[in-house]
């Protein structure tokens, strides 16, 4: 390889954390006595007071959110079971009611980083030579806790970047409330989990090819009145059997939100502190068609687990488990194709090198092989990926990260053959960019990353984090970056 030195410029705009986007979501107090309290306190108000305190709830919140009368509503149906089965009482005091069990929280307040970049599925009415993407964005905010956020913008026949601005409001999706399971990929994943004995047999066997979580429940419950009440072993596989289906969920935004209104929040128990690190990609299938997944870290507090997730319009999600005994640490970045006739993905197992793996089922990955090693001094104590890869004429480009001396992370990138990406055959000796003094300061100091970059016009447009605080943008010539690489 030559020793040619390239490196991207920085193009921007930047994305910092913005804290008045807030969403309004349920709060818990921390304990059922405490909550009986508040609503035995609010249900001895006089109807005036209701008024009263009411309208003042509304008229202060009621320009930060759409329908706030209508989500602290849905809100007291969540909780109308502290009054107990006597109680019937006014819709204000419902509403207000359900306004003591509710909080904003802004998933932003504290970075927004780690950004992914996809082409819109709409790209219409664009002049020539524009291209209109989404971006993906990690939001953190109080307690650590991570989500997926979004804007939409484009980058012109020039490669400037432009960003639509975003909507003031932020809303979660609804969750479906019956999703559809296939029983064999249900049963092969609760094999894979190890959530298999005789009561999942007899369970599943009352099940047909395709049920819905309703039928699951009913089953479960059933089968459970006719077991011991002390069989331990059933109670492990009714948990088992609930946690792997609650963990396999669909949700939709509304139609007609904008893109950046839609917040994808934590709502799982192995989501529990956070849905990190989203690597989007545009997946071919075999027909020809097109299907956005992404890749995502489920953090629960203590386990990181990689994840799927699977859209064809950004309105509807479908969170998906994966399995195998390569499904560990974090990283899992998808190819935008099959290869020959098999899914391919890159992943890190040992927390230090760059890992390829095949499968025949998206869902189920078991076999790793390592693809690279630290080499240079800024990437001694590990390398990583930084999206998927990207198919070029000349080969897989893929973006990297490299940590070197004092935890700095800075981004690279390497070239695997088309045919077989086993195969490394170009690879950045030097960092592709670095962070500058501007960028050094933040949540996590003295990093660049991304999760994903865009190839337009032979332009690679490069989103990336500034200390895992703020979002910016870089660019480079595709034909610069590929001749570093020869």
């Amino acid at each position: 390889m030559k020793t040619t030195t390239v490196h991207a410029k920085r193009i921007g705009p930047t994305l910092t954390p913005d804290r008045s986007r807030v969403l309004m979501r349920p709060f818990y107090p921390s304990n059922d006595g405490i909550a009986r309290r508040i609503v035995r306190r609010v249900l001895a108000l006089s109807d005036e007071d209701v008024a009263n305190l009411l309208s003042q709830v509304l008229g202060e919140f009621g320009d930060r959110h759409e329908q706030v009368e209508q989500l602290v509503r849905n809100r007291f149906s969540q909780v109308r079971h502290y009054l107990g089965e006597a109680w019937e009482t006014s819709p204000e005091r419902q509403a207000l009611i359900g306004s003591y069990f509710t909080h904003e929280y802004s998933p932003e307040s504290a970075a927004l980083f780690n950004p992914s970049i996809v082409p819109h599925p709409d790209q219409t009415g664009l002049p020539k030579g524009a291209l209109r993407f989404i971006l993906s964005l990690r939001a953190t905010g109080e307690g650590h806790i991570s989500s997926i956020t979004f804007r939409m913008g484009t980058v012109s026949a020039q490669h400037r970047i432009t960003l639509a601005p975003a909507v003031p409001f932020v809303t979660e999706p609804e969750r479906v409330p019956n999703p559809v399971y296939e029983k064999a990929l249900f049963c092969h994943k609760l094999q894979e989990a190890g959530v298999q004995n005789d009561f999942c047999q007899r369970v599943l066997g009352q099940l047909p090819e395709t049920f819905i979580l309703d039928d699951l429940r009913r089953v479960l419950t059933a089968e459970r009145r006719q077991t011991d009440p002390a069989d331990a072993t059933a109670d492990r596989a009714v948990r088992g059997i609930l946690l792997l289906a609650e963990s396999n969920y669909e949700v939709n935004f509304v139609p007609g939100s904008r893109i950046s209104q839609r917040v994808l929040f934590p709502s799982t128990a192995s989501q529990r502190n956070g849905i990190e690190d989203a690597r989007f990609v545009r997946f071919q299938n075999d027909d020809g068609s097109f299907t956005h997944y992404a890749t995502y870290t489920a953090y629960d507090g203590k386990i990181t687990l990689p994840q799927l997730l699977e859209t064809p319009d950004f309105l509807h999600f479908k969170f998906s488990t994966l399995n195998g005994p390569a499904v560990q640490n974090k990283g899992m970045a998808l190819f935008p194709r099959k290869i020959n006739g098999l899914y391919a993905t890159l992943s890190r197992q040992d927390d230090e090198n760059v890992f390829l793996m095949y499968s025949e089922h998206l869902h189920f990955w078991y076999e790793a092989k390592t693809l690279l090693k630290p080499e240079q001094p800024w990437e001694f104590i590990k390398i990583g990926n930084c999206g998927s890869p990207i198919e070029t004429e000349a080969g897989w480009l893929v973006l990297s990260h490299g940590v070197g001396p004092m935890r700095k992370y800075c981004l690279g990138a390497f070239l695997l053959d088309l045919a077989d990406p086993t195969r490394v055959i170009g690879r950045l000796r030097e960092p592709l960019l670095a962070p500058n003094e501007a960028e050094r300061e933040g949540y996590v100091p003295n990093v660049v990353y991304t999760c994903g970059a865009l190839l337009h016009d032979r332009e690679l447009v490069i989103p990336y984090a500034m200390s895992d605080y703020a979002t910016s943008f870089a660019s480079v010539s595709l034909d610069e970056l590929l001749a570093a690489m020869e």
